[in-house]
């Protein structure tokens, strides 16, 4: 967090494109500012750092390339778009991984007749399910029973193996919101394959566009306490699922203390703590072509993303 004019600055990162052109922007007063260019205009210059074009990069380079994000904020009068002159990209469109944890809200568990494990349990998705803010999620033609997730994801900034609970924030960029779409007919095979080899996670949870994320990153310092934020979801409009991060069985800094044991996280790399009640599999409700999701996370944003067939 910085201060501009005395008032508190809430920081949110984006990737988009222009063209062909992937860059960093910053989310303003419901605009986006083009921060290569305007790297350009502030310092008279005509090429940008690297780091404006790579949200990894940006990342990993931390305060230093924060810094200068806030001079930017202060100084520079533009570019600005709107947001619908933009193709929202994945806040990190290149992350090295991608972990996911199955049934860490206990009335999701009980409304999917799973119980919870002991400690979590990871199960991952891989950068082809990535999908911007305002992207297509494919109704695949092998898929009958597609769901939905509301999750907060966890964007850590640092490089860290065996991180202790009580430091695991210090190891955190942001936060984003996530889309954890489940193919439940390939996520939960046969009797006889489950017994033998459980559930299908890989098709069942990573097929291409499985995972949209974002719109933007909020920063760490603006969200004071990640286990305290309401989680909303509606399809086409009706609410369907809601919860609040104080729900979890295992909260921000003990999945980031499991996640890191015998794995090195690095900067870039994606949490997504899992999700409340209300997903459509309980229900016997699923996504057909012409659906519109909308994910929301209390102090961070909205994702929408919308359900086309193959």
């Amino acid at each position: 967090m910085y201060i501009n004019d005395g008032q508190r600055h809430v920081v949110k990162l984006l990737t988009f494109r222009r063209g062909e052109v992937r860059k960093v922007g910053l989310f303003k007063n419901g605009r986006i500012l083009d921060l290569p260019e305007a790297y350009k205009a502030v310092f008279n210059t005509e090429e940008a750092p690297d780091f404006l074009y790579d949200m990894r990069r940006l990342i990993a380079l931390g305060e230093p390339a924060l810094e200068i994000v806030k001079k930017l904020d202060e100084r520079a009068r533009g570019p600005f778009y709107k947001p619908e002159e933009i193709k929202w990209e994945p806040p990190v469109p290149n992350p090295e991984k991608i972990l996911c944890v199955a049934v860490n809200y206990r009335e999701h568990g009980a409304e999917t007749g799973i119980e919870p494990p002991d400690k979590p349990y990871f199960f991952p998705k891989f950068p082809n399910a990535l999908v911007g803010h305002e992207g297509y999620v494919v109704k695949h033609r092998v898929v009958q029973k597609l769901d939905w997730e509301v999750e907060l994801v966890v964007v850590m900034g640092r490089p860290g193996k065996y991180i202790e609970p009580e430091r695991a924030l210090d190891y955190v960029f942001g936060y984003t919101v996530g889309l954890d779409m489940s193919m439940r007919d390939w996520q939960n095979p046969d009797e006889k394959t489950a017994r033998q080899y459980g559930k299908n996670w890989i098709w069942g949870k990573t097929m291409d566009t499985a995972a949209p994320v974002g719109p933007y990153i909020a920063t760490r310092d603006e969200v004071p306490d990640p286990n305290r934020l309401g989680l909303r979801l509606w399809v086409n409009g009706q609410l369907e699922q809601e919860g609040n991060t104080s729900q979890l069985i295992f909260n921000i800094q003990q999945l980031i203390y499991w996640a890191s044991q015998g794995i090195t996280l690095r900067p870039g790399d994606l949490i997504f703590t899992g999700t409340p009640p209300g997903v459509g599999w309980a229900k016997g409700k699923f996504l057909k072509g012409g659906d519109i999701v909308e994910a929301e996370v209390e102090s961070i944003g909205r994702l929408r993303a919308y359900i086309i067939e193959e």
